[in-house]
């Protein structure tokens, strides 16, 4: 199961990243807008990456693999 921690951690993020993609794309900074959306996938995806693990784990003791 997931544990809150983790979850309030993403939504910190992309919370955190919305705000700012809209700063900068209404200050004319597009680009730097895009670089901090990206950021924020990659720094998610870093926090998922033992979960999927996990993940990939119990499907294999699951099915015998």
């Amino acid at each position: 199961m997931l544990e809150v921690s983790l979850i309030i951690k993403v939504a910190g993020i992309g919370l955190l990243v919305a705000v700012s993609h809209q700063i900068l794309t209404r200050a004319g900074r597009e680009e730097q807008a895009t670089l901090v959306s990206v950021a924020g996938v990659v720094i998610v995806l870093l926090l998922l990456v033992g979960r999927i693990g996990e993940l990939f784990g119990h499907i294999k003791e699951i099915f015998d693999l």
